[in-house]
């Protein structure tokens, strides 16, 4: 009678430790799916680092399309990270850090935006100023008028 209660508390513990094993699967398979969108947001990153450090830089578009794919890359991450805070059990520190990069990442993007629109609308205004016959001076301006004296005496 001992031995049959001891085969079925191990056959229930055995159960019991597949059935954990198979959540934990689940569950480490579900909460390794953000380590594609940390990866993606670690390459983009670098490759905004790298721009600021090459000769050639990126201009204000091509800045202004990385920061989109960050930002949205950062909401992608904190949907992830709200639906699943609890179940893969990921640390306040962790998800609060993940926002404030975000929100850090709207702000450049705001301004890197702004700039990049600015410098749309000067270009197309370069653009309609030459074709109207405006160029002449340089990069396609009135040009300069007037005198300017050059100051005497020892410099």
């Amino acid at each position: 009678m001992l031995t049959k209660s001891i085969a079925t508390v191990m056959a229930g513990a055995l159960a019991g430790a597949l059935l954990f094993g198979a959540s934990a699967l689940a569950q480490s398979a579900e909460c390794g799916e953000i380590q594609k969108t940390l990866q993606a947001r670690k390459d983009l990153v670098a490759k905004a680092n790298s721009a600021s450090t090459t000769k050639k830089k990126m201009t204000p578009q091509e800045a202004c399309a990385l920061f989109g794919k960050l930002q949205s890359n950062g909401a992608d991450g904190l949907k992830w990270i709200a639906a699943n805070k609890e179940w893969c059990s990921i640390p306040d520190s962790f998800a609060e850090g993940f926002k404030a990069d975000h929100t850090r990442v709207i702000g450049i993007r705001t301004k890197v935006c702004a700039v990049a629109a600015q410098a749309t609308k000067m270009e197309a205004q370069a653009r309609a100023q030459a074709q109207n016959g405006g160029g002449g001076g340089l990069l396609g301006g009135p040009g300069l008028q007037g005198s300017f004296k050059v100051p005497q005496g020892a410099l």
